[in-house]
Formats: C-alpha cells, structure tokens, sequence
C-alpha cells in the first residue's frame, strides 16, 4: 500500500467520522445514522446495551435514525463522546450478528428439526393390530420412578381393594 492509498483511506474514514454528525448540546449527545448501513434491528440490539447508562432516544427520518442519548449520571463532554465510540462498536458487533444469523438461519433451522425428530421413530407398525403408532424411544425401563405408568395401572387395584373391604365391613 502506498502512502497517497492509506491517506485516501484515512480522509474516507474522517468522512465518515464526520457524516456520522455527533452532536453534543448541554449533556446530550445525538449521532445520525444510515439505515442502510445500519438496519433498524442492530440499531435496537446496539441501544439495548446502553439502557443501563444513559437514556435513548430513537427518531427515524426517511433512510436515517437519530440516536440521541442521555446519561442517567452526569458526565462530561469526553466522556458521552466515549459512549458514542463504545456505541458505534457495539453497533458492528450487532450487524456481525445479524449478518450470521441470517446466513446461518436455514442450518439452525435443520439442525433443531434433527434434533426434535431424531428420537421419534415415526412409523412403529404393530404387527397384530396393524395400526401405525408413534415411537418417542423410551421404555417402561426408562422410567424407574414409575411417573409415565397411567394412574388406572398405578392405583387401580388398590381402589378395588378398598372397596372389597368396604363391602365386607358392611359400609
């Protein structure tokens, strides 16, 4: 890279920097945003960091977002403009995120759909009746508590008990 190609691409970033338009009036500070650069939802995600600092405020003109913020405490002029350096980072760490759940999205959605039905086995033909049932891969073996036993197999024969000596003492 050459010097006159890295101070081109210093003078970019100042441009930036300076469309960016931070504001800083009386304990506020306002920074402007492209939202096609930065999309509604990274602009949330991004706030949501920051609602334990300051207050946001959020206005959106035509393709641009006002972010104005706040602060809950006072703080000095350097130190909202370091809020606003720790915001815009925040801001590229939520488009990151964005970005790979998107592209990610058609894997997660097969990677739970795997996960979900690799257990059921869906067509467990019984043979006698000939009826298809559903197979989740578990046993009466699988249950040593005895909690999937159906209440009538549990306490059933205890009731008919009760009520043969209930019959018998004459009640």
């Amino acid at each position: 890279m050459t010097y006159l190609e890295a101070s081109s691409k210093i003078e970019n970033i100042i441009n930036l920097l300076e469309n960016m338009q931070k504001k800083t009036k009386k304990g506020f500070l306002g920074i402007t945003l492209n939202m096609e650069v930065y999309p509604l939802e990274v602009i949330y995600g991004a706030s949501y960091v920051f609602i334990d600092r300051v207050y946001l405020f959020l206005d959106k003109k035509e393709k641009e977002v006002e972010v104005v913020f706040r602060p809950k405490e006072e703080m000095s002029k350097k130190q909202l403009e370091n809020l606003a350096g720790e915001f815009m980072n925040e801001l590229l760490s939520c488009v990151l995120r964005v970005n790979l759940s998107r592209e990610n999205k058609k894997i997660r959605q097969h990677i739970v759909e795997r996960a979900l039905f690799s257990s059921v086995n869906i067509e467990k033909c019984d043979c006698e009746t000939g009826s298809k049932a559903l197979d989740f891969g578990y046993s009466s073996e699988d249950d040593p508590l005895g909690i999937a036993i159906p209440w009538e197999e549990k306490y059933g024969k205890q009731d008919q008990k009760k009520t043969e000596k209930g019959k018998k003492l004459g009640k």
